[in-house]
């Protein structure tokens, strides 16, 4: 659970970003993305084997 503690004299902008910073380390946005819809398990082993391809193309280009 991520928590921001704020005092009166906080601005509101500080906390704003500190939460999203928060939240981005603690990985939620990625897993609310993924987990917006369901993804059959023969999709998911092709999506990710796509993803290896692209990974793979790209080392081999540097």
């Amino acid at each position: 659970m991520v928590e921001i503690h704020l005092e009166e004299s906080d601005r509101l902008d500080w906390a704003l970003k500190a939460f999203k910073r928060k939240i981005a380390k603690a990985g939620i946005l990625k897993d609310l993305r993924k987990k917006r819809y369901y993804v059959k398990p023969s999709e998911a082993r092709q999506l990710k084997a796509a993803a290896a391809r692209r990974r793979s193309r790209t080392e081999r280009a540097r």
